[in-house]
């Protein structure tokens, strides 16, 4: 395995699938998704070209980020505590999983005691899917004016995981449906938000994320190889 072939293999991806559906390539960010693999192999992608790293857990993204150069970007991509905020604010550039106004107030409280201001996405659960996290899309209005109140926090846009499907064809009606609704909100007029990142799709259904408005893909075993979840 080639971390660095398989980079250059997923952009390629990103690329077709940017062209075919009118889009600038340039528009989509790769995120590596970095939960399980090595410092070492985060090192290997950071040369190849990746300047974003995705983490699922914070304990694992504090023992990571050490190890790394101090420029890298690290997202925050799962599922966030409250008992694990002020280490994930400390540590993550954007953190994509806000899935609560009361997670959000949480966040807020530790950045401005920091003195920062850290950017998050909300999660929407698009497919109204009862195993995943999330915000129903009929909540996310009055959500997100509360939210955009908050200081120590900038929105940036929105973050969906639907449910992993064979079909591709059913993954990019949820795809859809969420691009739809992102560019709902861009239009309307709210303090600390900034309707410009929407991250969706993963190494099975990534193609079609870009093919659908996808602004970032977070994709991680296409470029380090299948998951030991022994260790």
């Amino acid at each position: 395995m080639n971390i660095s072939d398989n980079i250059l293999r997923v952009r390629e991806t990103i690329c077709n699938s940017a062209v075919k559906s009118g889009r600038n390539p340039e528009d989509v960010l790769l995120i590596a998704v970095s939960k399980t693999y090595p410092a070492e192999d985060i090192l290997k992608a950071l040369q190849a070209g990746i300047t974003d790293i995705g983490e699922n857990k914070v304990q694992e993204m504090k023992e990571k980020i050490p190890q790394l150069p101090h420029n890298t970007r690290v997202h925050l991509i799962g599922h966030l505590q409250t008992n694990k905020v002020k280490a994930a604010v400390e540590n993550a550039c954007m953190i994509q999983s806000v899935d609560s106004v009361h997670l959000a107030k949480e966040i807020s409280r530790c950045s401005v005691n920091m003195g920062k201001v850290t950017e998050v996405l909300l999660q929407v659960n698009i497919a109204q899917d009862e195993a995943k996290f999330g915000f129903a899309p009929e909540m996310v209005d009055e959500a997100l004016g509360e939210i955009s109140t908050m200081e120590g926090i900038k929105v940036k846009g929105f973050m969906t995981v639907p449910a992993i499907e064979t079909d591709k064809e059913i993954t990019r009606k949820y795809f859809r449906k969420m691009r739809s609704f992102f560019e709902s909100f861009q239009g309307k007029k709210y303090s600390n938000v900034s309707m410009d990142c929407l991250s969706m799709g993963m190494s099975g259904d990534y193609d079609v994320a870009v093919e659908e408005g996808a602004t970032m893909v977070r994709v991680g075993s296409l470029i380090f190889g299948a998951r030991d979840y022994s260790k």
